[in-house]
């Protein structure tokens, strides 16, 4: 092993702890079989390797945080053993604990694996084109505009756009989805996601530190079981149980005369078990979440998000796709079919920076994939009107209706349509081909395929929804009637939301929000837990939440609710269990039928139940809904 390597490992936690137990491991061996012939018994190997580290945590935390945990009473019990001649007992119990130590410390690590991976997909580095010239440089050095290269295998460095190639890109670390993604020209790609195939060239749109790998990152440090409050209980609860080990400990050697009963109480009570209940639950559950794409930022809001009663939706984002969409065409023009309608339109919009008209073309290449957009020879952006354009020898207009009006297109007797289209919440664009009107185009945020779905496992729950929403009221039930939600309360102000959810928290329930907006963030922030869009949803409403969905797929959301629960009810059979097994051990080793070797095995039992407990959280799957 080279200098380097050796040092790697000395520095490596898991690394080093294994170079402990290995020869203290030993060490027991060659006592028991009395092994070695060295002058003292070998069991003192394994004190000094597995006991001190101990002695040392015992003592820093006594003496300079006056905080009495589980390692003060295995100290006890090593210094007991040691004093009563039971070297052997005072080796096992102390690599016994090591060995404890080393299993939790283990389970906490596979449970987190899923969450740190994802710091690991950083990308280090990224081929920047300067003046036709390709040079390599790290990735923070990357700026708004740079020109990048990517090639196939590699990870994409920062978000930008697509400006020349087509590929497909493994979007799974972002979006959560399974098969990759075709990408073309125009199209967004995201840092940390793979390039699959071909190579291509992008504009950055965002400086490394900003990035979606990089904001992810930063939600998954700020995942802490240690803040759950359920926590701060079983700490406390540690404590008393070291008085109460002491106690029991002094009354049996004062009712038995045997030290050696005493002892062994000192080591079957130590509450590792107890403080380790939470930790492992929490975590495993987080794991569990990060698979499927929700970074639970602390460890409170399971514990929070169990007690829930009513899910709150906001509509814009949430329930639905949060960009408009082509929902419909109405042809009124006798000798144009409703194909041709439809490329007419994409072709009066096909230089359009509006989001209105990206949206019709994108919605005719959705339905026409083969299809040519013809190019515009002329075209005009008018402002708050629509545009105006020739393609193929026609004049175009498409745009709203007082376009239509100054263009001298005739509109009476078709105006009632398109007012039923805005009655629910829908934008219509007025279509006119050489100065007739021809139709309509409706533009909607459609709902999303989910929701409707996420509502009704909501319902079967026993849990109520609600929509808050500053949309219309029409747009409002519209969006409602479609999901299954009957409670609606439209043109909400940021203020409104926040004020319905602080008056039920007053009224005692519990109240679950879910937002993606800006306008969201201050309801995030009030509710009982706020959970937030990761991909659609604005920096400052996840900032305000507690959970994230990475891939913004609501369909988590019924999964979620059972993991808060399933997982609470783990930390209590976990309490339970180690609360039972410390009570048991006690009344067996003041009996006699416990000694101090056969006490640690018991102890470690103990907390091994736990910690396989705990990790079946992380493959738990719930209830499935349709």
């Amino acid at each position: 092993m080279s200098g380097t390597t050796f040092t790697r490992v000395i520095r490596n936690e898991r690394y080093r702890a294994i170079l402990l137990l290995v020869p203290a491991g030993l060490s027991l061996g060659a006592s028991f079989f009395h092994l070695g012939g060295l002058p003292f018994d070998a069991a003192w190997i394994a004190i000094v390797l597995c006991g001190i580290p101990i002695l040392k945590e015992a003592g820093i935390g006594l003496f300079t945080r006056f905080d009495i945990r589980a390692d003060v009473l295995v100290s006890l019990a090593l210094i007991a053993s040691v004093l009563t001649d039971e070297i052997f007992a005072a080796g096992e119990v102390a690599f016994i604990m090591r060995i404890g130590s080393f299993l939790e410390e283990t389970t906490v690590a596979r449970a987190r694996a899923g969450i740190e991976k994802l710091v690991r997909l950083t990308p280090r580095t990224a081929r920047r084109l300067t003046g036709g010239r390709e040079e390599t440089v790290p990735a923070e050095q990357i700026r708004p505009g740079d020109l990048l290269r990517v090639l196939p295998g590699e990870t994409i460095p920062v978000d930008g756009v697509i400006v020349r190639g087509e590929t497909s890109v493994d979007q799974s670390v972002v979006t959560g989805e399974s098969l990759p993604a075709d990408k073309q020209q125009g199209d967004e790609v995201f840092s940390g996601t793979v390039n699959r195939f071909g190579a291509f060239e992008m504009r950055a749109l965002r400086e490394d530190a900003d990035s979606s790998i990089q904001r992810i990152v930063r939600l998954v440090q700020s995942a802490d079981a240690g803040k759950a409050r359920i926590v701060g209980l079983a700490d406390r609860w540690a404590t008393w149980i070291v008085v109460i080990a002491l106690v029991s400990a002094g009354g049996v050697w004062w009712l038995t005369g045997e030290i050696i009963r005493a002892v062994t109480i000192l080591v079957v009570f130590c509450p590792c078990a107890l403080v380790l209940a939470t930790p492992t639950a929490i975590m495993a559950a987080i794991g569990n979440a990060t698979r499927r794409g929700i970074l639970i930022r602390q460890g409170d809001a399971l514990e929070r998000l169990a007690a829930v009663r009513c899910v709150v939706f906001d509509k814009t984002g949430t329930l639905t796709c949060g960009t408009p969409r082509v929902a419909a065409l109405r042809n009124f023009h006798e000798s144009l079919s409703d194909d041709e309608l439809f490329r007419l339109a994409a072709a009066a919009e096909l230089r359009s920076e509006h989001p209105l008209g990206k949206a019709v073309v994108e919605g005719f290449r959705q339905k026409h994939p083969d299809a040519v957009i013809p190019s515009p020879d002329e075209f005009e952006m008018v402002p708050g009107r629509g545009v105006a354009a020739r393609a193929e020898g026609r004049r175009l207009l498409a745009g709203n209706e007082k376009l239509l009006r100054e263009g001298g297109v005739e509109l009476s007797g078709f105006e009632a349509e398109a007012a039923l289209a805005a009655a629910e919440g829908a934008t219509v664009i007025r279509l006119a081909v050489d100065g007739r009107f021809c139709g309509l185009i409706v533009l909607a945020d459609l709902i999303r395929e989910s929701a409707p779905g996420c509502v009704a496992a909501l319902r079967t729950l026993r849990l109520r929804p609600v929509l808050l929403t500053g949309d219309n009221r029409d747009a409002a039930r519209h969006i409602a009637g479609q999901a299954g939600i009957g409670e609606v309360h439209a043109g909400c102000l940021p203020e409104d939301k926040l004020g319905w959810i602080a008056r039920r928290r007053q009224d005692g329930e519990p109240v679950c929000m879910v937002g993606d907006g800006i306008n969201d963030a201050p309801a995030l922030k009030t509710a009982h837990v706020g959970i937030a869009m990761g991909g659609i949803g604005s920096d400052i409403a996840v900032d305000a939440a507690d959970i994230v969905l990475v891939n913004d797929d609501i369909r988590q959301l019924p999964f979620l609710l059972q993991l808060a629960k399933r997982t609470m009810n783990t930390i209590r059979w976990n309490l339970a269990l180690s609360m039972a097994l410390n009570f048991a051990s006690i009344v067996l080793a003041g009996l006699g039928v416990l000694n101090p070797v056969t006490g640690a095995l018991v102890h470690n039992a103990g907390s091994v139940l736990v910690i396989v407990n705990s990790a079946l959280l992380l493959s738990w799957k719930g209830q499935a809904f349709r």
